[in-house]
C-alpha cells in the first residue's frame, strides 16, 4: 500500500513539473505554425474587421470607457474574476510581438507564445473551430488597431486554479483540438456548413447554451441544451428545444430577421443576447446570416414535454389586477402584445420556459432590445423593481403563465427575491 501511494505521489509531482516547467518550455521552442500566403492586405483586415465583430471580441476586450480593444472588464465566474487582455499592437502590454501562428496556435490550441496554456474564460474550446483564414485575418485587423500601453491585470483566482498544472489538467479533460485547419463540419448539409463554423466556432455559441459540469467544462452529451449564465441569473435558453429557443419550426428568412434586427413580428430578444445582436449578428453578411439560420434549423431534439398543471385561482385573481394595472396597456388585456412594438405574452416561450430567471429580471430590471440598423429605436419595457414587492411580483408573473391558454408552474416569492438579491457581478 505504501509502494502505491508512493508511486501515485511521484506522478503527480511529476505531472506538477511537467505541466508548469517542462510543456510550456517546450512549447515556447516548437515554431509557430507557418502563415498562409497573405491575400491583398486591405482585403484581409477588412475581412478581420467583420469577423471581430461576428466573434462580438470588443465586448470582452474593451473596458467601460476604455480604448477598444485594451483589455476588458473582469468577468466574474464561479472560479473567481478573469480579466481579459489588450489586443491591440503594443509591444509589451499587448500583442505587438506576436506572430500570425502565435495567433493561430492561441486560438487553435489554447496555448500562448510562451508556451502556457490560456484560461478557458477565453473560448478557445470553440475557437479551435476557426479556419486558418479566418484567424489570419481577424489578426491582421488587430495589427491594425492603435498601439495601448494598459497593461494586463492578473487574472483573481484562488491557489491552484491559476496554475498551470491545474489549466493543464482541465484542458486535457475539456479540451479537444480540432482536426484540421478547414475545419470541415460533417454535422450539416453543405448550405449550413459555414453557419456550422460560425455558430461553433467564431460564434462561440455553445460557451452560453451549453450547460457545464463542475469544473467549468462543456458538457458536450448536453449541447446546446440551455444553461444559467455565470452570473447566476440571466439564462441562455436550449437551441435544440421547440418550448425555448429551438428554431427547428422556423423560417430561415425569419431566424435572419431575429438575427440582425433584434426581433422578428412578436419575437424579441432582450439581456445578454440582445448585446450579442447590437455588436455582433446585426453586421452578419446576408450569406453567413442565411447559412446560420440553416443550421440552427437543425439542431432539435425532439417535442417539448407537457406543461405542469395551471396556478391557484387565489394566484390568477390577484394577479389579473396588477396585470390590469401595469401590463395590458401595452402588452393587451388578452396578452395578444402590438405586432412590432411589444411581444405579446399568450404563447411566448419566454413566459413558458422552467426557468424563469429571464422573465424575473426583465420584470425587475426593464428590457430594451437592441438599436440596430433595421430597429434604431426599439421599444422597451421600464424596470418594476420599485412598484412591485416580491409577492406581487410573484402573483402577476403567476397570472401570465397561467392566461390565454398558457400553462405553467407559478413563480414563487422565493423566485423573485433569489433574483432581487443576487449581487451585480
Amino acid at each position: 500500500m505504501k509502494k502505491i501511494f508512493a508511486g501515485l505521489c511521484a506522478a503527480a509531482l511529476l505531472f506538477v513539473v511537467v505541466a508548469e516547467w517542462v510543456a510550456p518550455a517546450v512549447r515556447k521552442s516548437t515554431p509557430s505554425p507557418q502563415a498562409l500566403p497573405a491575400i491583398q492586405d486591405a482585403t484581409r483586415v477588412q475581412r478581420g474587421a467583420y469577423l471581430a465583430r461576428l466573434g462580438n471580441c470588443a465586448q470582452c476586450h474593451t473596458a467601460r470607457g476604455g480604448q477598444a480593444y485594451a483589455g476588458g472588464d473582469g468577468l466574474q465566474t464561479p472560479f473567481g474574476r478573469v480579466n481579459p487582455g489588450n489586443l491591440t499592437p503594443h509591444p509589451t502590454a499587448g500583442i505587438g510581438q506576436w506572430s500570425e501562428g502565435d495567433f493561430w496556435r492561441a486560438m487553435h490550441q489554447g496555448v500562448g507564445p510562451d508556451g502556457r496554456v490560456l484560461n478557458p474564460a477565453f473560448p478557445y474550446t470553440s475557437f479551435t473551430r476557426v479556419s486558418r483564414a479566418d484567424s489570419d485575418a481577424l489578426f491582421a485587423y488587430l495589427r491594425t488597431l492603435p498601439a495601448s500601453d494598459t497593461k494586463n491585470k492578473s487574472h483573481e483566482l484562488p491557489w491552484p486554479l491559476g496554475t498551470q498544472t491545474a489549466l493543464t489538467a482541465w484542458r486535457i479533460l475539456h479540451f479537444s483540438e480540432a482536426e484540421t485547419s478547414t475545419i470541415a463540419q460533417v454535422d450539416a448539409p453543405p448550405s449550413a456548413r459555414r453557419g456550422s463554423e460560425l455558430v461553433q466556432g467564431l460564434g462561440h455559441c455553445a460557451e452560453c447554451h451549453t450547460p457545464r459540469n463542475r469544473l467549468g467544462g462543456l458538457r458536450t452529451s448536453a449541447a446546446w441544451n440551455g444553461a444559467t449564465l455565470p452570473d447566476g441569473r440571466w439564462y441562455a435558453p436550449a437551441l435544440n428545444d421547440p418550448s425555448e429557443a429551438g428554431l427547428s419550426n422556423w423560417e430561415a428568412a425569419d431566424i435572419v430577421t431575429l438575427l440582425t434586427r433584434g426581433q422578428h413580428q412578436q419575437a424579441y430578444v432582450a439581456g445578454p443576447m440582445a448585446e450579442v445582436v447590437r455588436n455582433s449578428t446585426q453586421y452578419l453578411e446576408p450569406g453567413d446570416a442565411l447559412s446560420m439560420a440553416l443550421y440552427l434549423q437543425t439542431l432539435n431534439k425532439g417535442t417539448a414535454a407537457p406543461k405542469p398543471a395551471a396556478a391557484s385561482g387565489r394566484e390568477n385573481a390577484l394577479g389579473a389586477k396588477l396585470y390590469e394595472k401595469h401590463c395590458a396597456q401595452c402588452h393587451g388585456k388578452n396578452g395578444e402584445g402590438v405586432e412590432n412594438a411589444y411581444p405579446a405574452l399568450a404563447g411566448n416561450r419566454a413566459v413558458l420556459m422552467d426557468s424563469t430567471n429571464n422573465l424575473v429580471l426583465i420584470l425587475l430590471k426593464g428590457a430594451y432590445g437592441p438599436s440596430t440598423t433595421g430597429k434604431p429605436q426599439p421599444f422597451g419595457m421600464p424596470p418594476y423593481q420599485f412598484a412591485l414587492n416580491d409577492v406581487e411580483m410573484a402573483n402577476v408573473l403567476s397570472f401570465i403563465r397561467n392566461s390565454w391558454g398558457n400553462h405553467a408552474l407559478p413563480v414563487t416569492e422565493f423566485d423573485i427575491n433569489k433574483i432581487r438579491n443576487a449581487p451585480d457581478r
